[in-house]
């Protein structure tokens, strides 16, 4: 469908693509169900070998497909989220003339995350990795005209290429170690192989593996340090940030991980490494969405927090918790990101929620979407997103150990803000007055194209967490079929049952207060912040102020690589400087014409233009080269006894 629409679809036209659209999504979706069934419920795990790709020596490569539990619900995941947003583009990007071209650039972002996920090693792995970056910077830069489109897309590509660095060197390490890219023989060599020797040293190959892969994953589902892609990616069409979070490049991070969790199992250092990137990411992006107002900043932010939940897990070894709660993101995710784009399509383009307001009466169908997709991922009860997040927070508690309080303050602390900044939004949208200077009777909700897949999305929103919560996370479930390897030791799920129900119920509670923090602030500030006397207003000013530059720049992450970046290449220019206008011509044209130059004027001291001289001063020249080519010492002593002679000729 990618080739038909990009080659075909300016023939075929609108409607023959809207109606190949549609129909190619259906199939796709209902393939996709079949698989699930035949690999999930009746646990038919199905390896196969198409043929045999590269053979270099003993390196065989084979092109096939790999399908068990994880990449029945991976794929379920993709199809349905991006059948949802291709029907959803159709209107949404009626009017732009090259909606064929968007629709082709879609197919193939969907079409390398489907070989990302379903590949039996880790080099077609590492196909669907880098096919999915570079259908990212396309759909990014969509709009190439835009400077602001350029700059995201670009930066896109470069702190991917970071990570992906890295992630070559994964696959370098096992090339080489081992031999074979195949994941099954992989798993099942290193079980036996655990130390390996450089020259003197013994290094823990888990650990190395362990740390080229985390880093790998760190750039791609944007988590703290490697993150400054992600908000600005929000410069491209709304439809593919929603395909971007929800359920393709972002997520392709937490699959690596839970694919080589037995790397990860045997390695306690990384683990908690894991979970250090994960607690920090979620409460430290939380804060920042608190602090936004580009509507689809505040869900980019969102996107990073829910990810650093998922590495959480990971790192607590609970990976079928972080799966359930990827796949729960993955419907309330897409929910607020059709529901932004139409809250942006009704108002001409605007994103700021200081000029919105009031659109419960006019959007209603659009606001109960943005509500239940907020509500959800706040963690309500019997919505889709509290049965994840809250057992997320109890394995949080479950770990007996005095840094286990720190990481559980964390998580409830990024429950907390979750809830601020999502009320937040629900308000400057729907309840507050309008801010807007544009007349509110002249805007309509979308059509059904863009209706039916955000209606699809609300009611999977409130049911689907409740209906797969046994099969992920219930207890006697075999749905798994031992496609997750969890060592003994770090199998905690029992010890949920055993926490405290207040510890149980914190999640909720912090939840409940962080929507009641937001009414109260509103209320202060709509009310009391007007009356306030002069030094207490301006002091209330000026804290408020530098919490927002701070948080409102994203903790300055990227002022800090900006000045390193600018150290780093003056600093370059200065090496280069010097490096290139002096020591490369010195030894360079220049330098060897100076100083040939003043070699030549001191030969001529020795120059007497007499033949014998010049006679020997050329066999002392050759009988050097001699010594100097081949190395021999039989030589030297006549090299010696040349310029002895020469030396008396020339005196006498």
């Amino acid at each position: 469908m990618a080739c038909i629409s990009l080659l075909l679809g300016r023939f075929l036209g609108k409607f023959i693509l809207t109606v190949l659209t549609v129909i190619s999504n259906l199939l796709s979706v209902c393939i996709v169900l079949y698989i699930y069934y035949e690999v999930v419920i009746c646990n038919s795990i199905l390896n196969i070998k198409l043929y045999n790709w590269i053979t270099i020596n003993v390196l065989n490569i084979h092109f096939g497909f790999l399908f068990d539990s994880l990449v029945a619900v991976m794929l379920l995941i993709i199809v349905v989220i991006s059948s949802f947003v291709q029907v959803y583009s159709l209107s949404y990007m009626s009017e732009d003339p090259h909606l064929i071209r968007f629709l082709g650039y879609l197919y193939f972002f969907t079409v390398f995350m489907e070989i990302l996920v379903t590949s039996d090693n880790i080099i077609q792995l590492f196909i669907g990795w880098e096919g999915v970056g570079i259908c990212s910077y396309l759909l990014i830069n969509f709009w190439f005209t835009r400077i602001l489109a350029n700059k995201a897309a670009l930066k896109a590509l470069i702190m991917n290429r970071i990570s992906d660095v890295i992630f070559i060197l994964a696959i370098l390490f096992l090339i080489n170690l081992l031999n074979t890219v195949d994941f099954l023989v992989i798993f099942h060599l290193l079980n036996v192989i655990k130390q390996e020797q450089l020259l003197f040293f013994e290094y823990n190959i888990f650990f190395w593996l362990g740390i080229f892969l985390i880093v790998g994953a760190v750039g791609k589902s944007a988590q703290i340090g490697l993150h400054n892609w992600l908000p600005d990616a929000m410069e491209g069409p709304t439809p593919v940030s929603a395909l971007l979070h929800a359920a393709t490049m972002v997520t392709a991070g937490v699959f690596l991980i839970i694919r080589f969790a037995f790397v990860f199992e045997n390695c306690d250092e990384i683990l908690v490494f894991v979970i250090l990137i994960g607690s920090f990411t979620a409460i430290i992006f939380s804060i920042i969405a608190t602090f936004q107002y580009d509507i689809k900043k505040i869900i980019a932010y969102s996107t990073c927090s829910q990810l650093g939940y998922m590495f959480f897990c990971c790192g607590l070894s609970q990976y079928q918790v972080a799966i359930f709660h990827l796949f729960n993101h993955a419907f309330f995710k897409a929910l607020l990101f059709l529901g932004a784009g139409s809250v942006i399509h009704a108002l001409n383009d605007e994103q700021d929620l200081r000029k919105m307001g009031a659109l419960s009466v006019v959007l209603p169908f659009t606001f109960v979407c943005i509500t239940v997709g907020s509500l959800a991922i706040m963690g309500i009860p019997f919505l889709t997103g509290f049965y994840s997040k809250d057992i997320i927070l109890e394995l949080a508690s479950s770990r007996f150990l005095l840094e286990a309080n720190f990481i559980f303050f964390l998580s409830i602390s990024a429950a907390f803000f979750t809830a601020v900044y999502s009320t937040r939004l629900i308000l400057f949208l729907g309840f507050w007055y309008n801010n807007s200077f544009r007349v509110l009777t002249n805007f309509s909700e979308g059509n059904l194209f863009m209706c039916i897949p955000m209606l699809f999305l609300s009611i999977l929103s409130i049911f689907v967490g409740f209906f797969f919560s046994d099969f992920f996370i219930g207890w006697g479930t075999y749905s798994w079929g031992g496609t997750q390897f969890i060592l003994l030791k770090n199998f905690s799920i029992v010890e949920l049952e055993y926490i405290h129900p207040m510890v149980k119920n914190l999640g909720f509670f912090f939840s409940i207060l962080g929507i009641l923090t937001v009414f109260l602030l509103s209320i202060i500030y709509n009310n009391f912040f007007y009356k306030m006397k002069g030094n207490l207003r301006l002091n209330f000013n000026k804290v408020y102020y530098f919490l927002s530059k701070i948080f409102f720049n994203a903790i300055m992450i990227n002022q800090v690589y900006n000045s390193i970046f600018l150290f780093m290449f003056q600093l370059s220019y200065k090496f280069t400087k010097i490096l290139d206008k002096g020591f490369f011509e010195l030894i360079g044209p220049f330098g060897f014409y100076k100083n040939f130059k003043t070699i030549s004027f001191f030969s001529r001291i020795f120059s007497s233009n007499i033949i014998s001289h010049n006679i020997y001063f050329i066999i002392v020249f050759f009988i050097f080269i001699f010594c100097f080519v081949y190395g021999s010492i039989f030589l030297f002593p006549f090299f010696c006894i040349g310029i002895i002679l020469f030396l008396i000729e020339c005196c006498a």
